[in-house]
C-alpha cells in the first residue's frame, strides 16, 4: 500500500471516529436530557456495550499478531494483517476504549461518588488494560512498518492478559468484595 494511499485512509478513518464520537455525545446528550433521573440504567448500559466492543477488539487483535508474525514480511497475507489490525484499532478498540472510560468515570463520580476499595482497584485495573491497550497500539504501528520483533508465541501470552484483567474487573464489580 503507498504511503499516499494509506495517509488518505488514516485521513478517512480519523473523520469517522470523529464523527462516530460527535453522534455519540449529541444522542447522549439528549439522552441525559429525555432521562432526567433515570439516565443512569442507560448510562451503565452504554458502558456494558462498551466494554464488550472493547474487550472483543483486545482479545483479538493479539490473536492476529499471532499470525502476521509467523508471516513473511511483504506477503499479501501480512499486507491484510495490517489493514485488519489497523481497521480493528482504530475503528473499533479505540472508540470503544474512549466510550468505556467517559461513561465508567461518570458512573465511579456520579453513582459511586468515587469510594469504595472495590472501584480503585478496579480503575487500577482498567488503568492495567488501558496501559496494555497503548503496547498493542505500538505494536499495530510496528508491524504496519514490518518492524516486529516479537514471536508469535510472545503474542499468544500476551493475548491472555486481557482475559485475566477482564475475569478480576467483572468479579470486583459484581462481588464488590472490599
Amino acid at each position: 500500500m503507498s504511503n499516499v494511499s494509506n495517509e488518505n485512509s488514516t485521513g478517512q478513518a480519523m473523520k469517522r471516529m470523529v464523527i462516530g464520537i460527535a453522534v455519540l455525545v449529541v444522542l447522549t446528550a439528549l439522552l441525559y436530557f429525555v432521562a432526567g433521573e433515570g439516565f443512569y440504567p442507560w448510562a451503565k448500559a452504554i458502558h456494558v456495550i462498551a466494554v464488550i466492543s472493547w474487550m472483543a477488539g483486545m482479545l483479538y487483535l493479539p490473536r492476529l499478531f499471532v499470525y502476521h508474525a509467523d508471516a513473511e514480511k511483504g506477503s499479501v497475507q501480512s499486507e491484510t494483517f495490517k489493514v485488519m489490525e489497523r481497521r480493528l484499532l482504530r475503528g473499533i478498540i479505540n472508540p470503544a476504549m474512549i466510550v468505556t472510560w467517559v461513561f465508567g468515570l461518570w458512573m465511579a463520580w456520579k453513582i459511586f461518588h468515587f469510594e469504595g476499595g472495590w472501584l480503585h482497584a478496579k480503575i487500577a485495573l482498567v488503568l492495567v488494560l488501558s496501559g496494555l491497550h497503548g503496547y498493542l497500539a505500538a505494536a499495530v504501528r510496528k508491524f504496519a512498518e514490518d518492524k516486529n520483533e516479537k514471536p508469535a508465541r510472545h503474542w499468544r501470552i500476551v493475548n491472555e492478559i486481557p482475559t485475566l484483567l477482564m475475569i478480576v474487573i467483572v468479579i470486583l464489580v459484581i462481588v464488590k468484595p472490599f
